[in-house]
């Protein structure tokens, strides 16, 4: 049950992010935002770890900012993956991923 209210917190979040960041568009309906959360997280928790330890040496060189360079990446893996989800630019995902993550927070904290 606790994954299924994530999974929903999440699409909530990327349905904030879409609708108020230009470059970020979700075409499709509420099934394409479930599935947006639902890819984003998977990528967040399985592949990005790995980059994160892969990419050690340039985070500590750029004092942990190459990190959002990750963000970014996990988002475009996402509107690669998903063809109703697309983001144009790099401001625009760097943007979605905080929208993203300070919505999720907000919610979290709330429920």
């Amino acid at each position: 049950m606790g994954l299924i209210i994530r999974i929903l917190i999440s699409a909530v979040a990327v349905w904030v992010a879409a609708y108020f960041i230009p470059g970020v568009s979700v075409t499709g309906g509420a099934g394409t935002y479930l599935i947006v959360a639902i890819v984003l997280g998977f990528l967040n928790a399985f592949i990005k770890p790995i980059l994160t330890v892969l990419t050690i040496p340039i985070t500590i060189v750029t004092l942990g900012l190459f990190l959002l360079v990750l963000n970014v990446l996990m988002v475009y893996l996402t509107a690669y993956l998903i063809p109703n989800f697309h983001v144009n630019g790099f401001i625009a995902a760097l943007l979605f991923s905080f929208v993203v993550s300070i919505v999720t927070s907000l919610i979290d904290a709330i429920v």
